[in-house]
């Protein structure tokens, strides 16, 4: 991963494997990897290893209390600023995320149509904001703004931060958090369709458009770009925020994106991925762990490695094409007159 975090290259020589011949595999002291990892089952055994895994990974991310609030959090939406676009307009709004920290997003609504409108929560990578999938050519394609451009709600926050802000917390629990607390804002207006909410990202976007997918299942349609891979390779010249205690011991990243299933999920790697980051042979071996469950759910077409030509980019023809297909305008009508401004949240 493509990061801001300060690394050290280290080379090691393994002598761990004359200890794995003599064990037969076992090292003395070495915690046992990834004890929820799926296999195939039936239908109803593969919903029970969502629902057993999903509660143990909001414990490990330190977020569980937030997710079992039984009174919600309110919003108390303010906006910073507003800019009217073409077709659509731009909004900066800050809301609450927890009842002691507020967060800023961007929003886009579609003003030129009517009717309720798919989503999509935008999400950038390391080094980026969340105005970067709005305003980046080079590595995002800009595709919040293809997507405002084409008749979606969007929103992105920021993600790439490595200071944790509430005491008790974890950093990637924050993360994923803030971009669930996304998820709610866009429920909560009028202009969206909640049956047609998605997510997209790219590096580390796209690997919190994964925890997002499968931590919370209004998203309907994922795309995580520039991430498929193992979290072997994650250990070595990629910054460590991804990781954190008791992850290893439970899962590896196919196992986390297999509890999207069977909701819709795409992801993309290119061919000129150097062999260090994500590169494609690693992505499909991966992919292949994942098509497990999708096949279990009888539903093998809802997931999809799109290979393409770049590097650690955004693909835009297939995510375009990915999110039409699964989420779509179907239901959306040209506006007469264009509104005023942005509907505001329910709470």
């Amino acid at each position: 991963m493509r990061s801001a975090c300060k690394t050290i290259g280290v080379v090691f020589v393994y002598a761990v494997c004359a200890c794995w011949l003599v064990t037969g595999g076992v090292v003395a002291g070495e915690k046992k990897l990834r004890s929820m990892k799926y296999t195939p089952r039936t239908k109803q055994q593969a919903v029970a290893w969502q629902r057993a895994l999903r509660p143990r990974l909001f414990r490990l991310l330190r977020m569980d209390d937030l997710v079992a609030r039984k009174t919600p959090i309110p919003f108390g939406p303010k906006i910073v600023s507003s800019k009217r676009e073409k077709g659509y307009l731009l909004q900066e709004v800050e809301i609450n995320s927890t009842p002691t920290r507020r967060m800023k997003i961007m929003l886009t609504v579609p003003t030129d149509l009517e009717g309720r409108l798919p989503a999509v929560v935008c999400i950038a990578g390391h080094g980026g904001t969340r105005r970067s999938c709005y305003d980046s050519d080079d590595y995002y394609r800009r595709f919040a703004r293809v997507l405002a451009e084409s008749g979606y709600v969007t929103i992105s926050t920021d993600v790439g931060q490595h200071k944790i802000h509430e005491k008790g917390r974890a950093l990637m629990g924050e993360r994923l958090w803030d971009l669930m607390r996304c998820v709610d804002f866009l429920a909560s207006l009028d202009r969206v369709d909640s049956r047609r909410i998605g997510c997209a990202g790219l590096s580390l976007g796209g690997e919190m458009a994964m925890w997002l997918g499968a931590m919370d299942e209004r998203v309907r349609a994922t795309v995580s770009a520039g991430f498929l891979t193992k979290m072997d390779q994650m250990e070595q010249d990629h910054c460590m925020c991804w990781k954190f205690p008791g992850l290893r011991e439970l899962v590896d990243y196919a196992d986390i994106y297999s509890l999207t299933a069977p909701r819709a999920l795409l992801c993309q790697n290119g061919l000129k991925e150097p062999a260090s980051q994500f590169p494609v042979p690693l992505a499909r071996e991966a992919l292949a762990e994942i098509e497990l469950i999708y096949a279990d759910f009888g539903q093998p077409e809802n997931v999809a490695l799109a290979v393409h030509e770049g590097g650690h980019v955004v693909d835009l023809p297939s995510l375009s094409a990915f999110l039409e297909n699964h989420l779509g305008n179907r239901e959306s009508t040209v506006r007469p007159n264009a509104p005023k401004g942005v509907d505001a949240p329910h709470r």
